[in-house]
């Protein structure tokens, strides 16, 4: 977009403006250009195109009706808020006091601080990676997938969703328990029973709470609002209730104010039970923490989520840490561990004797039931301990309801809307219904009832401490993987890498990271192996499905970095014959239209060499759209599985061409050594020309160093002509206009094909397994050992594995098994598994009369019938068609063209029925030997075989060797 357009959008925008400012998605102040914004359906650097059928705001007329547009919530209260009620959930009303008597106050600061360490490392991270581009709906799996890849993030997408669901049922747990401690405190029973109580109540709750996420984002924010709301009010109860004079009820149940004695007898850890552990209470007690990605999680319902997430997520951790740890260490100063609720247990004096616990300072003897182990109160025997020490029970009770429930209600909105964004990329199958939203929210109504029956599932355990471990390691791997996410993106220096956000380090990431790792295995070892053997699971099915993709992850910033780096330092090794591939370089044109040569030689250059298919385009100066043909060339060659490069390139014919590919392509060490080419099946039918530019890339090819390759086939190699019969060009663009059609010309059957065989894969010969068939090797010249190496290599693969390899030397008749042996011996060091050596005796015999006559008509056309003249004569006759044979050259190189008809009967007598066919490629002068003449010998060389066959030739650079260094 130009300078005037830009300026023009902008002053629509804002023409109310004082500053006359320009905010466009990208701008915040005066016309500059902030890069890590990306404006609303446009790519990095570009700017949305104003539409005349949706006028901005202010040019909204008075008489408009307004659309319905979606909810958005700013940093308070879509993040921090959301982060807070999450954070502050079932775990601090109901299991930070009996933690702290188990651990400590000591130890539990170390778990708070340990917790929120990883949070806080976690949420750096997140802030980065948000701000380093617009964040759209998907939360985690958003951030994650596009930062890492869809392998790592999709699976991450799918155990974060999860275990938010899990998450539902703890809180909802949590909620119930509460509930059914009511029941029994007022009715003087349960309902049913304690364990069966905790699964009614929660699941009339879940259902409860699911129809406040089906009613909307606006109801379920606005609940978010009353919830904390509520939880201030708890919190300020409970502070002031530890000040309040304890009533001798309360102290019968443990609770004496604040006492010196008392914190620091509370200090150290008193362990009781199977969880009497650091890990055993850092697993119960890190859910509580898990809360930070809250705000992230509905990243497409904020306003700015670049802002709001860093923002909202920091403060959060921030003054929940501050809460977590006053609770724990003011309740570690009022209460003791033990107390029997009994009126009757004080100390009737001063006497002590006999008494064990703190509380004998106070006046209270509850040895009995400490010894007994039936102690129903204190901070060890009573989840309730904060509704004990509150000013007023009943507003602790309804924290606690209030806690649970935002905390549930805001996974029941994360797990969907995450897995809804995931189903939407279409990385697994069978789970696209999920991904279909409903209303102006774009709610997933399908994911909300998924998430509530993996949660009633998990309600019916009904055990809060059997719930709080199973997700703790869920939620670590995720933590694990942002920090990874962040650290990756930062090291790969991409230039895309760029958050707005700057307080963090890519080594306090990768610390979270591994933090987060060891943390898992300390807490469950085995559970640690479940979630990271679902990660590599489901990484490896998206890395074998590649799905057709691309977010410019940090994935391909790395690999580019490594392909740099090794490419680079190849650079300054010498080559050794030990370590020689062949490097291919295949005039294939629009590979898909020669998929025969494509097949073949991809067979042995997978995971071994170089590959690159090379398309020469004639073009006479107009828009050939190389672009377009390159992504259509590698979609091809991708969907075939061949790994290849793909390269284009124009020129005025074949030669040209050729000959530029040759030299520009490859880079460094990774440069073609072999040119791959079919075999010109038409040359007598073509214009001389076209043949004679054939010929000449083969001798470019030989002055370059290159080997040298012709694949023959009886039914030829491009398959143009067999799609044109299903391609109709009348047909084709029958809904355009003739304006378009004009412009469309330059569109050749060629590409009309090519788009054709885009989604309709043609096989061919070397697709299939070739059986127990002999790939037979005529070495007649020695090229360096290219000849043997090809098919050494191909009986390396699956399909070809069962092929013998023969191989045909020439000899003479008295030395035949001699030179049978010494072929062996060679073959043996060479460490060539090849044990059929046959010696061809025959080779000077004359060719039949009728070969020798086909061979003379198929170069009639190509003859000066000059009758001997001298050289000077005939160069002026052949001034223009270099191409053309004398006489004089026609009886100089007889001996060699009969020869060349002799071996071409001796391979149909000996290899009618072989997989494929080797023949050493002979060499020619080109000063010497007219290119009509070269091509006439190449044809009778290869004439009338049945099964493919491969003219081969070396560029006399040694391939193999006899020795280890």
């Amino acid at each position: 977009m130009d300078l005037e357009n830009l300026e023009f959008i902008c002053d629509q925008k804002l023409r109310s403006s004082v500053n006359r400012a320009c905010y466009c998605g990208t701008c915040r102040t005066g016309l500059y250009y902030e890069s890590e914004r990306v404006p609303p359906g446009g790519s990095e650097g570009s700017f949305p195109q104003e539409t005349p059928d949706k006028p901005s705001d202010e040019e909204a007329t008075v008489g408009d009706k307004p659309e319905s547009q979606p909810i958005r919530f700013g940093w308070v209260k879509g993040v921090m808020i959301r982060c807070m009620l999450n954070i502050w959930g079932v775990i601090l009303y109901l299991r930070l006091p009996w933690i702290t008597a188990q651990a400590g106050i000591g130890l539990t600061w170390v778990i708070i601080l340990l917790s929120s360490l990883v949070t806080t490392i976690t949420g750096l991270s997140i802030s980065a990676i948000s701000t380093n581009g617009k964040v759209k709906a998907g939360g985690t799996y958003f951030l994650i997938s596009r930062s890492l890849g869809p392998e790592l993030g999709g699976s991450i997408g799918l155990i974060f969703a999860f275990a938010n669901a899990v998450a539902v049922a703890m809180h909802t747990v949590g909620f119930s328990e509460t509930v059914r401690d009511l029941i029994i405190e007022y009715s003087g029973g349960p309902l049913v029973d304690p364990i069966n109580d905790i699964r009614i109540i929660g699941v009339i709750t879940v259902v409860v709470l699911l129809g406040v996420c089906v009613a909307g984002m606006e109801w379920e924010s606005k609940a978010q609002i009353l919830f904390f709301i509520v939880i201030l009010i708890s919190f300020v109860n409970y502070f002031v209730g530890t000040v309040i004079p304890a009533t001798e009820e309360k102290q019968s149940k443990g609770f004496f104010n604040y006492k010196a004695d008392l914190f620091l007898s509370n200090m150290v850890p008193g362990w009781r039970g199977e969880d009497g552990s650091f890990f055993g209470m850092f697993s119960i007690f890190f859910p509580s923490a898990t809360g930070i990605l809250a705000g992230a999680n509905i990243s497409g319902d904020l306003k700015d989520p670049a802002v709001a997430i860093p923002r909202g997520t920091l403060m959060a951790i921030f003054w929940t840490t501050i809460s977590y740890l006053a609770i724990s260490a003011t309740i570690g100063s009022c209460m003791v561990r033990d107390a029997s609720a009994s009126l009757n247990d004080t100390l009737l004096s001063n006497e002590t004797a006999g008494c064990e616990g703190q509380a004998c300072r106070y006046g209270w003897n509850f040895t009995e039931c400490y010894r007994a182990g039936d102690c129903t109160q204190g901070l060890l025997n009573n989840y309730q301990t904060l509704s004990l020490v509150s000013g007023f029970g009943p507003l602790v009770t309804a924290g606690i309801f209030a806690a649970t429930l935002s905390s549930a209600l805001a996974c029941l909105v994360s797990a969907p809307k995450v897995f809804q964004c995931l189903c939407k990329d279409n990385l697994y199958p069978l789970i696209g219904v999920f991904g279909k939203g409903y209303g102006k929210n774009n709610e997933p109504a399908w994911g909300y009832l998924l998430t509530f029956f993996i949660a009633v599932s998990f309600i019916l355990i009904a055990e809060l401490n059997v719930i709080a471990p199973i997700i703790s390691n869920f939620f670590l791997c995720s933590y694990a993987l942002i920090n990874f996410s962040c650290f990756h993106a930062s090291v790969t220096n991409s230039p895309g890498w760029r958050p707005s956000f700057r307080y963090y380090s890519c080594w306090t990431a990768l610390f979270g990271a591994i933090i987060s790792l060891v943390i898992m295995f300390l807490l469950t070892w085995w559970a640690a192996l479940i979630a990271l053997g679902i990660v590599v699971f489901l990484l490896g099915y998206v890395t074998y499905k590649k799905p057709d993709i691309n977010w410019g992850s940090s994935m391909q910033a790395g690999t580019y970095n490594l392909a740099l780096s090794y490419s680079v330092s190849l650079t300054g090794v010498e080559d050794h014959v030990k370590n020689f591939r062949p490097q291919c370089l295949i005039l294939t044109g629009p590979p898909m239209l020669r998929p025969a040569l494509v097949d073949f030689v991809g067979t042995f250059t997978k995971n071994i060499s170089l590959m690159i298919c090379g398309n020469i385009i004639m073009s006479d100066g107009k828009n050939i759209q190389q672009e377009e043909r390159t992504s259509r060339e590698v979609k091809w060659l991708n969907k075939r599985k061949i790994r290849s490069f793909y390269t284009s390139l124009s020129g005025d014919n074949l030669r040209d061409g050729a000959k530029n590919l040759m030299q520009a392509t490859g880079l460094g060490k990774l440069k073609p050594n072999t040119l791959f080419m079919g075999f010109k099946g038409n040359w007598q039918e073509d214009l001389p020309r076209n043949m004679d530019d054939y010929i000449g890339t083969i001798h470019d090819a030989f002055d370059m160093n290159y080997g040298v390759c012709l694949l023959r086939l009886t039914e030829g190699l491009d398959i143009s002509t067999k799609v044109e019969a299903h391609v109709n060009p009348a047909f084709e663009n029958h809904e355009a206009t003739e304006t378009e059609k004009k412009e469309d010309s330059t569109e050749t059957i060629e590409d009309m094909c090519s788009s054709h065989l885009v989604d309709e894969q043609a096989s061919s010969i070397f697709q299939g397994k070739q059986g127990k068939k002999a790939i037979d090797v005529y070495w007649i010249y020695d090229d360096g050992g290219l000849t043997l190496l090809i098919p050494y290599l191909l009986t390396r693969k699956k399909r070809w594995r069962q092929c013998r390899v023969r191989v045909f030397i020439i000899g003479h008749q008295d030395t035949v098994e001699e030179e049978r042996k010494e072929m062996l011996s060679l073959l043996s060091q060479f460490r060539l598994d090849f044990h059929d050596v046959i010696v061809i005796i025959d080779t000077e015999q004359a060719p039949l009369s009728e070969n020798v006559k086909r061979f003379e008509d198929s170069i009639a056309s190509y003859r000066l019938n000059d009758g001997l003249r001298d050289e000077a004569t005939v160069q002026e006759l052949r001034k223009d068609c270099p191409w053309m044979i004398s006489d004089r050259e026609m009886e100089q190189l007889k001996q060699k063209s009969e020869r060349k008809i002799r071996l071409n009967e001796i391979i149909q007598d000996y290899s009618t029925e072989a997989a494929l066919i080797l023949v050493s490629l002979p060499v020619a002068n080109k000063d010497s030997c007219p290119s009509g003449l070269y091509m006439a010998w190449l044809d009778a060389l290869s004439h009338n075989l049945k099964c493919p066959t491969l003219l081969i030739r070396g560029n006399q650079q040694s391939v193999l060797t006899f020795y280890c260094q």
